[in-house]
């Protein structure tokens, strides 16, 4: 963890520039450790690190940072960094885009904040992609969030490519890869349950693709964030639940869930594994191992 490994570095406190990611289990206990979690760059004190987080922000944000010279640690996902790029690249080809996204998520305020404004519109729904009405003239491209769900992007990407036969796509697949293994796992489980748990938390996008997932594949679903708020009632008498878990929920929430169902129910688990994780990423520069 990054966090982790900066406030061994550095010491306390070190700042966090929004969550780290969208799990309060996690945020509280770097919390404890000694994080300091600011929602703009100006709560940081001069003279200690900033951790900017895994959705990404806006490059005024660490011109800001090296303008007061403070340390920054670049925590911004890969996958996230690499639709930074391509939004860079799409701009400078003269092409205006369009963003599928959620409005006010951080990855999409960060997304934004790599181009010239008015270079993006964010295109939320179908809907969005049918109204959309370009200048004339004007080359297109799309892009999208990285946790959103696949099904939803794919239709709003074929609205806009059926309207506009040229727009430039996304090279290679946008969606994290941990968003959409836990998205095909999830279909998989709630095709044989009556009921799924999703684990994580209520301001992960992620998280909450998961529940409408789970519900589109036939099954009832439910958000919660820790065992605490398991509903006995709202599962009812039934025999098979299906349990999963957003990118950035630990196993030990996990854990926590199936030891709390082990108080009411005889619980017998079987894991089903649709796809292996094994991609690993460098530590941002400032904690390279060594």
């Amino acid at each position: 963890m990054i966090v982790e490994r900066s406030l061994e570095k550095f010491g306390a406190p070190v700042y966090v520039r929004h969550e780290i990611v969208h799990n309060r289990f996690v945020v509280d206990g770097l919390k404890a450790k000694g994080a300091q979690f600011v929602e703009e760059l100006d709560e940081v004190p001069d003279g200690r690190p900033v951790v900017f987080s895994a959705h990404g922000v806006p490059k005024a944000v660490p011109a800001n940072a090296q303008l007061r010279g403070l340390e920054y640690l670049d925590a911004t996902c890969p996958l996230v960094s690499k639709v930074h790029r391509q939004a860079e690249r799409q701009v400078d080809a003269g092409r205006h885009i369009l963003f599928i996204g959620h409005a006010n998520h951080p990855e999409v305020i960060g997304t934004f904040g790599q181009v010239p404004d008015g270079s993006m519109t964010l295109i939320q729904t179908e809907a969005d992609a049918e109204a959309f009405t370009p200048a004339p003239g004007q080359q297109l491209a799309f892009l999208t969030q990285t946790t959103l769900s696949v099904d939803d992007t794919a239709a709003i990407a074929t609205i806009l490519q059926t309207r506009f036969p040229d727009i430039a796509a996304p090279k290679g697949e946008d969606i994290c890869y941990a968003t959409s293994n836990r998205q095909a796992a999830t279909k998989a489980i709630a095709a044989r349950a009556q009921a799924v748990l999703v684990i994580g938390a209520p301001n992960s996008s992620n998280s909450l693709r998961l529940v409408e997932v789970a519900e589109r594949s036939g099954a009832r679903a439910r958000l919660i964030q820790t065992a605490a708020e398991i509903d006995f009632e709202w599962l009812g008498d039934i025999d098979t639940l299906g349990i999963t878990a957003g990118a950035s929920a630990p196993e030990v929430l996990v854990r926590g869930v199936i030891d709390a169902l082990n108080t009411r129910f005889i619980v017998s688990e079987e894991e089903v594994r649709t796809t292996t994780e094994d991609i690993a990423f460098k530590l941002p520069r400032g904690l390279e191992q060594g």
